[in-house]
Parts: C-alpha cells; sequence; structure tokens
C-alpha cells in the first residue's frame, strides 16, 4: 500500500480506486513501520470509501484491526447524504472513561489501598453476567434508563446534579429510541447496570504522579500527588446486542440501497434511511445506559471510599472531572468550506476532543479545553490531556482513546504461563483484584503499547495537550 509521510506525527493514503477521500493515519515512523505489517491500515482505506464521508477517513496512533473500521478509527458522515455503519461504533456501545477527583493526597491512603480496593470489589460488580441484587429493572424502568441516561440515575439518588455538567453530552444523548431495543437486548441489559463487565474495563484508583501544564490542571482540580479513580466500562450486554441486532439488518440494507462495500462488516445504510435512523436511536439508547451504568458505579465508589476510609463525603470528594464516550456516532456541527455542516461523526477507539471557548466545554473548562482521558495498561500510567483547536479544525474534534493492543488475548496468556502476575504487579506498587486470573493474563501490561508513545504523538500533531499523568495504586478487572 502506497502511504505518503506529511509530517512528523502525519501520513496520507492518497485516494485510489472507489476511495471518496483520502486516508490520515497520525502515527510516528517506528509506529507506522508496525502498521504497514497490519490489516488495520486497509480497513482505512476501506472505510473511505463509503458514501458521504467528508475530509477524511482518519486513524489514531493506537489504531489496531477490529470490526469493520479499524479501532482508532474517526469518519465524519455528511448529515443528509451520508451513511451510518454499526462498525464504525463497534458492539461496546459508549465504551468510555470516567475520571474521578478525590480530595486526598496519595500518603494519606497509601496504608488504606487494599482496604478501598476490596471496598470497591465488594460493591462494583464484576466479570461476565455479572449484577448487584438490589438493582433489578423492570422493563419500564429500563426504557428510563435508556431515555434519561445518567439524569435517570441522579433522579434516583445516586449521584449530584452537578455531575451532569461535567459528562459528554450532559450524560445523554438525544434522540434515544427505547422502543427500538429488542426484547433480547432489554434482558442482557436489566440487571448488569452499575457493573464492570470484562476484558479491559477496570476501575482503578490512582494518583497525579505529574503534571506538565498547571493552569490546566488547577483548573481541572488536578494537583500533584493527589487520589483520583477512573471507571471504564460500557453498555455491558445490551449494547452487544444493539448491534448484533442491527449489523443483520444493516447487511439486508446496504444491498437494497446499491450501496457497494470493500468490507461486508461495513455493512450500512443512508442516515436518512428506516433502517439508518433506527439504528441510530437503538444505539442512543444503549449510549445512554452505558452513561447511566458508569454514573452508577460512580455511586457506588462514593460509597466505598466513605465506608474504606471513616471519612466525610466532602473530604473523600470524588468529583466527576469529565466523562467521555470512546465508541459513538453522534451528530455534531462544523464549519466546512465556509459553511455550517450537520455531520454524523463515527469515532471508535477516538475520543472527542475539543477546544478551548467551544459552548459544549463545561463553563469551567471553556479556558483551557474539553478534558481528554487516556488511560494505559494496569501496570504503568494514564494520561489526562485537553482538546485544541488544531483537532477541531482538522480531525472533527477527535483524538486517541488509549493504549492500543499490542499482543492478541490468546498471545498475552501464553506469554504469562509459569508467571504470579499479581505478585508482580504488587512488587511495583500496584494491588490487583479480579474476578478470574484469565483476565488479569489478558491485560497484562505488556499486552499493550506504552501509551506514552500514543499521547507523544497526539501531542505532537497538536491535536491534544497533556495536562498530567496518572499512576496506578489498585486495580480491580473483571
Amino acid at each position: 500500500m502506497h502511504v505518503e509521510q506529511i509530517d512528523e506525527f502525519r501520513w496520507r493514503i492518497p485516494r485510489q480506486g472507489k476511495m471518496q477521500v483520502e486516508g490520515l493515519v497520525f502515527a510516528s515512523a517506528e509506529r507506522m513501520a508496525e502498521l504497514r505489517q497490519d490489516h488495520s491500515l486497509q480497513q482505512v482505506v476501506n472505510v473511505a470509501h463509503l458514501p458521504g464521508i467528508v475530509g477524511a477517513s482518519m486513524a489514531m496512533p493506537d489504531i489496531h484491526w477490529g470490526y469493520g473500521f479499524p479501532i482508532g478509527g474517526v469518519a465524519a458522515m455528511d448529515g443528509k447524504k451520508g451513511v451510518v455503519s454499526p462498525g464504525g461504533v463497534g458492539y461496546d456501545i459508549n465504551c468510555g472513561v470516567r475520571l474521578l477527583r478525590s480530595g486526598l493526597s496519595r500518603t494519606e491512603i497509601q496504608p488504606r489501598v487494599r482496604d478501598l480496593l476490596t471496598r470497591l470489589y465488594q460493591n462494583i460488580p464484576t466479570g461476565i453476567g455479572k449484577g448487584r441484587s438490589d438493582l433489578r429493572l423492570s422493563r419500564q424502568e429500563l426504557a428510563r434508563v435508556l431515555a434519561q441516561g445518567a439524569a435517570w440515575a441522579v433522579d434516583n439518588g445516586m449521584g449530584y446534579e452537578e455531575d451532569l455538567e461535567f459528562l459528554e453530552e450532559g450524560g445523554c444523548i438525544q434522540g434515544a429510541r427505547p422502543d427500538l431495543v429488542s426484547d433480547r437486548a432489554y434482558q442482557r441489559g436489566r440487571n448488569q447496570l452499575g457493573t464492570l463487565g470484562s476484558g479491559n474495563h477496570f476501575a482503578e484508583i490512582q494518583y497525579v504522579a505529574e503534571i506538565y501544564d498547571e493552569p490546566a490542571a488547577a483548573a481541572l482540580g488536578l494537583f500533584e500527588d493527589q487520589v483520583t479513580l477512573t471507571l471504564h466500562s460500557g453498555s455491558r450486554g445490551l449494547g452487544h446486542q444493539v448491534c448484533s441486532d442491527h449489523i443483520r439488518v444493516m447487511l439486508a440494507a446496504a444491498a437494497r440501497y446499491g450501496i457497494e462495500l470493500p468490507d461486508r462488516q461495513l455493512c450500512c445504510a443512508p442516515i436518512q434511511s428506516p433502517e439508518g435512523r433506527n439504528y441510530l436511536g437503538a444505539m442512543s439508547a444503549a449510549a445512554n445506559y452505558a452513561f447511566a451504568n458508569r454514573q452508577v458505579m460512580t455511586h457506588w465508589a462514593r460509597e466505598s471510599f466513605l465506608q474504606a476510609l471513616k471519612l466525610g463525603p466532602r473530604k473523600a470528594g470524588l468529583e466527576v472531572v469529565y466523562d467521555v464516550c470512546h465508541n459513538i456516532a453522534k451528530f455534531e456541527t462544523f464549519e466546512i468550506d465556509g459553511r455550517s455542516r450537520r455531520l454524523c461523526i463515527h469515532r471508535k477507539g477516538a475520543t472527542r476532543a475539543y477546544p478551548p471557548g467551544h459552548p459544549q466545554t463545561p463553563e469551567a473548562y471553556r479556558e483551557v479545553g474539553q478534558p481528554v482521558l487516556i488511560p494505559g495498561d494496569m501496570g504503568r500510567y494514564s494520561y489526562v490531556l485537553v482538546g485544541t483547536s488544531r483537532a477541531y479544525r482538522e480531525t472533527f474534534g477527535s483524538t486517541c482513546h488509549g493504549a492500543g493492543r499490542r499482543l492478541s488475548r490468546k498471545q498475552a496468556k501464553k506469554q504469562t504461563r509459569g508467571r504470579n502476575l499479581l505478585e508482580e504487579l504488587e512488587r511495583d506498587g500496584v494491588l490487583v483484584m479480579a474476578a478470574g486470573m484469565a483476565t488479569v493474563a489478558e491485560e497484562m501490561p505488556e499486552a499493550y503499547k506504552d501509551v506514552a508513545a500514543v499521547v507523544d504523538v497526539v501531542e505532537g500533531a497538536g491535536i491534544s495537550r497533556k495536562v498530567a499523568q496518572l499512576k496506578p495504586m489498585g486495580v480491580i478487572k473483571g
């Protein structure tokens, strides 16, 4: 495949054949050398074939192979003439990350990390299919969750009104259609609200190890050695089922509307078609479930801090810094060629990164830009960044979402045979609790690329700016 280097961090895949736009990949030279041996660049090309795509088919530096779209892929579709594709969102709809800040320092909680981790593990269910018996919702109540998102949890005593100010889209995607969610999806989501699930999802006690931008950190309420908590989860079985249901519909729809697909996994339908509108309505409902899921976990995390540390709520803090989506397709407005256009932005394994001054950036952060939360692996570090004007102009306000896998889950398991990962991590100062060792093996630190290298690319390219580094102290996994 012919790839042209634009600058130190940008690479162009020129239009060829039936590509509607060029490909644009953000990567270092070292990363690009790896990508040339990977199928994900071909996926960037494939996405560029979709009708109504605007600008470029983009990939962030954490790109790796995914279903249809590469993970790390971004594509903007014209709101009238474009298509919507479940492969551009993924199975875990609105998988995302929420960062909470406390009023505590690392030294204050260091002797109690194990107690705190135990409480978190007891209060937040982990593992496939796990839920809490005290939160089993009727279908009618679950429909309210799908319509209201995080606000449902707040209205039911699980959080504060001010939490909603610091969630992407206020924690609720408009246009959700709970009536378009299948019975099977309702069944799968009924008892999974407030749960981590399995795989790469986690709850992580961290501390602020380094600050790169003091004014931005102050605006975000972060200080050195401060204790934070990151929650990473999505729409669980409900979102997975919504995706599965609509992939079947989209395969037929693509043929019906005469859409030529370079890969069947890119099955799609015109945004304005019944199939397109139905998917967006069901997907938005699943996204709202994910917002509510992280809100309920926030409530239980706050309870865990109070129970383990015997502190008043104001001392413990646990205020929401921000909550971002990683797998979503939603309507946003951008100026293109001097005129305002409504676009459907697909971000799959990518994060919104709005600039300073944007009206959808929370007022408290308006001068520094929208927070961008980039988790790494459980043995190293994660990062807090902010969005930039260049990202808004060049990537439809998008940036990377994490480290990106280096090893498959099967490869990771093979490499951990004969090792005691829990002891290794504890020697490095990180306690881990998990439902089973299989997940810990699959999520071993070496299974992931160094997230610092990914962050360096997006900062070097000017589409995000580093604010702080967070290091883990304790992690719960599914």
